[in-house]
């Protein structure tokens, strides 16, 4: 898996009952690079992140994931994947320490680790609080935590600075921006910003792939029209 590609998809499709939610979706992706996936609400863009987080399987099509095929090869993804959702995946009653033990204890990580990434995201002091009594905020840079804990070669971002101020986009840039190195997949509606930083987009609507390279923002407004 070293030398592969982060992402080689050909011909994805993905439904849901009769409903084709992805069509036809063919992009790659070197290691290191940004993808950013633009397009209107319904034009399955949270669809493709779920299929390359293995947490929906491929009806179709070649789907490549660090080297390791989809669905065949989904175990070896999953530790090598950062997802951060729309939804943070964290267990409410528990503390962000506690869901980040949890989480360290399913990627074999130390809890060196633990401690490591609540100072990067800026945790430290509200790290033993049920995260359900976070702000969404907080509980946005909780769910960070736990998309880079055990340190993934790509990460995969659903509108990742949701419900961050400017401050705390600035500090968590080093975990899950261009500055952290990593191949990442970013959904985004922030047109101007995910132009900016990304070396491939990808334009979707119903399903179906607008463009995929490079594109300009008349190109991407173009998808919400």
């Amino acid at each position: 898996m070293t030398d592969a590609p982060a992402l080689e998809i050909d011909g994805l499709e993905r439904r849901f009952g009769e409903r084709a939610a992805l069509r036809g979706i063919s992009v790659r992706l070197e290691r290191g690079q940004t993808l950013a996936v633009f397009g209107a609400n319904g034009a399955g863009k949270t669809t493709l992140l779920r299929v390359l987080a293995t947490l929906l399987r491929p009806h179709a099509g070649t789907v490549r994931v660090l080297g390791a095929a989809l669905p065949r090869e989904a175990w070896k993804v999953r530790g090598a994947v950062g997802y951060l959702g729309h939804e943070p995946l964290l267990y409410p009653r528990l503390s962000a320490r506690e869901n980040l033990a949890f989480h360290a204890r399913l990627h074999r990580v130390g809890e060196r680790r633990v401690d490591e990434v609540l100072a990067a995201v800026g945790l430290e002091r509200r790290a033993d609080e049920p995260v359900r009594e976070l702000s969404r905020g907080l509980l946005q840079r909780a769910a960070v935590a736990r998309a880079v804990l055990h340190d993934p070669p790509l990460l995969l971002l659903d509108e990742p600075r949701a419900n961050l101020d400017p401050a705390a986009a600035e500090l968590l840039e080093p975990l899950i921006g261009r500055a952290s190195g990593r191949a990442r997949v970013l959904v985004t509606h922030d047109i101007e910003g995910g132009l900016t930083e990304c070396d491939v987009a990808l334009g979707l609507r119903a399903g179906r792939q607008v463009f995929a390279g490079a594109a300009d923002a008349a190109q991407v407004r173009e998808l919400y029209r």
